[in-house]
Parts: structure tokens; sequence; C-alpha cells
């Protein structure tokens, strides 16, 4: 190969990767501000308790340790499922109950999905995370950092498939916003809209209104776009009510 196309190539990979790295870096940047600002290390600490949709909801974490617990009274009796560092459990009565393997992941998944959103940004710095800055967008005449979340096979979990896309405040350095494509229980693609900031002992906490496309084939990069131009519908509220902080 001619010496000055080789140099060439070599000096396209280089700038590539730079600025590969350059985004990777920034991504880290604000989302670890993010972070910050909603209460940063106070989370990895802490007890949370909250009710949501007619069920009791409580996280404990310590420092990588944590036990995230869902409670309801149905026909049954009370049911109570624990996902902890050690797996999935689920209790009736007080008792241990198994379900088949089929509705413990099922189970395992939703308790999981509501503490996940119910802290974030909390969360975006685990190992199997990865994050790339996208854009700067105006949102509501606001300007946001545009940045993708994806993550790794190897401890991502069962919705590591998953893509979400997160809308920072460029001034509060707030998660305003985000998006997010998932492939469970037949899939699809939502937009969110924090509502109703609040600070519990020092963390930030925030409803959504939820909203999906009219479009089933709309492209998840895409959706700040039609939220200005009010191309969403409204699909539901995620409320979190009576929360508390230890």
């Amino acid at each position: 190969m001619n010496p000055k196309i080789t140099f060439l190539f070599l000096s396209v990979i280089f700038i590539s990767g730079c600025i590969n790295n350059s985004e990777i870096g920034l991504a880290d940047t604000i989302i670890n501000k993010s972070i910050e600002v909603s209460g940063g290390d106070k989370f990895k600490n802490s007890i949370i308790d909250f009710d949501f949709r007619d069920r009791h909801y409580k996280a404990i974490r310590d420092n990588g340790l944590f036990q995230y617990e869902r409670e309801f009274q149905d026909s049954l009796g009370v049911i109570k499922d624990v996902l902890s560092n050690s797996g999935y459990e689920r209790f009736l009565n007080n008792e241990p109950f198994a379900p088949n393997d089929t509705m413990a992941v099922k189970y395992a998944r939703s308790v999981n999905s509501v503490h996940y959103f119910s802290v974030l940004p909390f969360g975006l710095n685990d190992d199997a995370v990865n994050k790339t800055y996208l854009d700067s967008v105006m949102i509501k005449g606001k300007k946001y950092h545009k940045i993708k979340v994806d993550f790794n096979e190897n401890g991502g979990g069962e919705d590591h498939e998953d893509v979400f896309i997160y809308y920072i405040n460029s001034e509060t350095h707030k998660v305003d916003y985000f998006s997010y494509i998932y492939f469970v229980d037949g899939g699809g693609i939502r937009f969110r809209e924090a509502y109703n900031e609040r600070y519990v002992n020092g963390l930030r906490f925030v409803d959504y209104k939820n909203y999906k496309s009219k479009n089933k084939n709309v492209d998840l990069y895409t959706l700040d776009s039609l939220f200005q131009l009010n191309e969403l519908k409204l699909l539901s509220k995620v409320d979190l009510e009576n929360i508390t902080v230890k």
C-alpha cells in the first residue's frame, strides 16, 4: 500500500477514535453532574419507600448491596416480591411462594423496572452502562444535552437490549425528559416528561407523563422533535406517592 494512503488511513482511524472517546468522556461528565445534583452518593446508602399504583415499594441500598421490594394485597393474601444481589423471591402471607420460572422472571423484571425509574439518573454509572453524547437540542425553549445510554450483555440484565436517550438540562443539569425503546412483552417506544419535582432528605424525585408515538414505525432518536410538534399521545402518568427516605 502507498505510504501516504497508509498514513491517511491510520490518521482517520486515530481521529475517529479521539472523537468517540471525547463523546464518551463528555457524556460521563454530564451524567456525573446530573447524578450529583439529584442526590449523588446519598442514594448508595439509603432506604427509600414509596407507593405506586396501589402497591408499596421499598429499596434498601448499602454500597452495592441492594434489596428491592414490592408488596400488595390480592385475592390470595399479601404478596411480597424481593429482588436482591442473591436473586428473586416471592412470599405469600410471609411464607415463601415460588412461581414458575417464566413468571418469576417477569415479576423480577417488573420490580426492578419501577425501582430503576424511581431514582434516575442514579444507576447510569453502573459497569454495564455505555454512554454516548449525541447532540445539543432545544426543547420548549431550553437547551438540552442529548445522551444515548445502552447496555452490555454481560451485567446488563434481562433488558440489556433496551436503549435510552436522556435529555439533560444544560443549566440545571437535571433529567427533564428521556425516551427509550424496549423489547419485552411485545416491545415499544416511549417518551417521558418529568414533572412535580421534589427533594426528600436530599434526594430528587419526579413524576412522569408517559407518551407514545402515534406512528408505530417512529425512530427513537426523533421523539424529542415529535414531542415539540405535539405528535405524541399521552399514554399514562407515573406518579410516586408517600415517598420517605432514610
